[in-house]
């Protein structure tokens, strides 16, 4: 069984009355109306107002599997020598004072909505571990065994609020493409249930949301199935639901059918959250004809029907023998120019401009993030992958994230790095804050615990949320 975080209360300077009286609040003494509503906000800092907590409904999280460079998006340093500051120029956005790449030209029409944070810092160089961090607040575990990681945002929401209907609370976008390339993101911790146990896992979606004939596997049902048949599958289910059982494999794989069946079989349960060809043709164009571009149209359909958390990766493009995914090891201004930040850039815009459009965006937070950033000089090595004479290694000193919707205030900028981007010179932000900020818009207060599979109660909520985000 996982074991809690070693040293966990006391890295977090929290007493013993504290632990009791965060019991006495946690889910032993609240409602889940009180607990999400946003009604108990007694561990909250007193200059976050109430109308900021809970004020957002779902989370789209946008994950640039890879590492962008902060140099070559949000954080670019004109007056750096040219081995630092790269090939790039700075624009003006459509927010006086901030300036962004010139390849983020929609996103610069946009920045009004935007919080911009370029000071975010751990010390992990490795993808697949890195993005624990980013995906749960958490150092990834020793081990990396996987009930013994701590749970992704998405289910710990799951853990809290349960489903919507038949749809699962949490759905990742993993789009695959043909090839043999190594599939990095499925090895990335942090992205499962953890010790929550498999029930709590988010729902993958590995299928390609751009190909003509998209539908998710898992859910398509056969012509040749009978009706009959899926009635006596409903009664075995039914069957199988009153026998009890402690393992919780089969209890997963006991609720994950269930919702699969629902899904097939009921027209209203959200099973046509994954239809795409109910956008139009102009709705499918302004938001991209890739894999990425159609994955986060799918996770705005998602979240309008209720789910709580959709996760986004970034697709490995199936580009073999160069870098992939935001990996620019070489290649980085090429592929930064060509392949990377002009889809990113008119996805992240067309999914604020839908979201505005239809009154959603004030109720949905959206996190644009990687795991960490890149080097801050041109062919520096900073981990054993290296880096070429035109690529830039993985760097978790310092890089950026970018928050809008829900309670952000957006046309901001939170922290700085210094003159070469390399690490914060000025308010530092942890992973664990940046998901504290998550978790204060979603409605999980400080005091939150959650108990694992063996009962044990941790709190769920690290770090301490950025207060000068919020509105």
């Amino acid at each position: 069984m996982p074991t809690p975080c070693p040293n966990y209360f006391d890295a977090r300077r929290t007493t013993r009355r504290e632990v009791l009286r965060a019991g006495s609040l946690g889910l032993f003494g609240l409602t889940l109306g009180e607990l999400l509503g946003g009604r108990r906000l007694s561990a909250e800092s007193p200059a976050l107002r109430p109308s900021t907590f809970g004020r957002a409904k779902a989370c789209i999280l946008l994950f640039m599997w890879g590492g962008p460079s902060q140099l070559e998006t949000w954080d670019m340093k004109p007056d750096a020598p040219a081995e630092i500051r790269g090939e790039f120029k700075p624009i003006s956005t459509n927010v006086p004072g901030i300036h962004i790449c010139e390849h983020f030209p929609e996103l610069a029409k946009r920045t009004d909505k935007l919080a911009i944070v370029r000071s975010m810092t751990h010390g992990d160089v490795n993808h697949t571990s890195s993005t624990h961090y980013l995906l749960t607040g958490q150092p990834p575990p020793a081990s990396g065994e996987l009930r013994a990681q701590w749970p992704h945002i998405g289910s710990v929401l799951g853990k809290l609020r349960g489903s919507t209907g038949a749809l699962p609370p949490s759905i990742a976008m993993r789009p695959k493409v043909p090839g043999d390339v190594p599939r990095f993101v499925e090895e990335s911790q942090g992205q499962k249930g953890g010790w929550l146990g498999p029930v709590y896992d988010p729902f993958v979606i590995d299928e390609d949301p751009n190909l003509s004939d998209y539908r998710i596997g898992s859910l398509a049902l056969h012509a040749e199935t009978p009706e009959a048949r899926l009635r006596n599958r409903a009664k075995l289910l039914a069957a199988l639901d009153n026998l009890a059982t402690d393992d919780p494999v089969l209890v997963a794989k006991r609720v994950n059918d269930r919702r699969a069946l629902d899904l097939l079989t009921k027209a209203d349960a959200g099973g046509a959250a994954f239809d795409l060809s109910q956008e139009s043709d102009k709705t499918r164009d302004r938001y991209g004809r890739n894999p990425h571009g159609q994955s986060v149209l799918q996770a705005r359909r998602l979240v309008e029907r209720g789910v709580p958390l959709v996760t986004v990766f970034w697709p490995n493009e199936g580009i073999k023998n160069v870098s992939v995914y935001w990996d620019t090891h070489s290649r980085n201004f090429i592929d930064h120019k060509e392949r990377l930040m002009p889809v990113a850039d008119k996805a992240f815009s067309a999914l604020l401009d839908d979201l505005s459009e239809r009154g959603m965006l004030d109720e949905t937070l959206v996190v644009w993030t990687g795991e960490f950033g890149r080097t801050p000089k041109v062919g520096q090595v900073n981990s054993d992958a290296g880096a070429g004479r035109d690529g830039r290694d993985h760097w978790p000193g310092c890089f950026s994230s970018v928050l809008a919707g829900g309670p952000v205030s957006g046309g901001v900028v939170y922290g700085r790095s210094d003159q070469h981007a390399a690490f914060p010179a000025a308010d530092a932000v942890a992973p664990a804050d940046l998901v504290a900020t998550v978790y204060h818009a979603l409605g999980v207060p400080r005091e939150q615990i959650v108990r694992d599979l063996a009962d044990r109660p941790h709190f769920v909520r690290p770090g301490t949320a950025i207060e000068s985000l919020f509105a």
